[in-house]
């Protein structure tokens, strides 16, 4: 059996106590980065086995994995920081373990855009994920794509890139396209800023920017 074991953003006290108990009992824990995730493993008293599983060597091991839970073992897969899947592997075990009938079980957990979206003060009852955008090719047709939703889209967005990808949504959407960019959710130098656009590149123009980046923008005016 697969479990699918969503891990904190950040402030580890969000990790569940079901979540725990099943890291506990798997034979295997594929994690995306076993160094990030032995600091998780090592505060909690996890033990286990784990294995390295990430974008870069997935389709290279999903078939032994495969096979070891044919054979009868128990795995759970972590990603660094929230919940598999979501913008980070496991698409594709997932789908694997369903074309074999192995049996795949999600927990709920923290996933970054959920508190963000709530906290943005935007309308949260329909929303478009488009998670990262291209970097290059494809960036452009993106950016047009998610200016015309009339529902609220959520993005994630690197640091490095966040003042950048500000100055194109104004480029599209134009400056005064409320938003609200979330970044460190959930640790101690949580900020949550919303305002236009034109706000927003501007405040954030003006500091130095860690942490992962939530942008929540609101939706195009109906019949724009």
């Amino acid at each position: 059996m697969l479990f699918i074991v969503p891990t904190p953003v950040g402030n580890l006290g969000d990790m569940t106590f079901r979540g725990v108990e099943i890291l506990k009992e798997v034979d295997l824990i594929l994690a995306e980065d076993t160094r990030t995730s032995g600091k998780l493993l090592k505060h909690f008293e996890i033990d286990n086995k784990t294995q390295s599983f990430h974008t870069h060597n997935e389709h290279k091991l999903v078939d032994s994995i495969i096979e070891r839970l044919k054979s009868g073992e128990k795995m759970a897969l972590i990603s660094d920081a929230g919940t598999p899947g979501i913008s980070d592997p496991g698409y594709l075990l997932s789908a694997a373990c369903h074309d074999e009938d192995i049996p795949v079980s999600a927990l709920p957990g923290a996933t970054a855009f959920v508190p963000a979206l709530v906290a943005s003060g935007i309308p949260c009852n329909r929303f478009y994920f488009e998670g990262f955008l291209p970097q290059k090719k494809g960036r452009q047709t993106r950016l047009k794509i998610i200016s015309d939703q009339e529902e609220t889209v959520v993005l994630y967005e690197s640091p490095f890139r966040l003042v950048k990808c500000l100055t194109q949504l104004i480029e599209h959407c134009g400056d005064d396209r409320i938003a609200c960019v979330c970044r460190e959710i959930s640790k101690m130098y949580e900020e949550i800023k919303r305002g236009t656009l034109k706000e927003l590149q501007h405040h954030f123009d003006q500091k130095k920017v860690k942490g992962e980046i939530v942008i929540v923008l609101a939706g195009a005016p109906k019949g724009s």
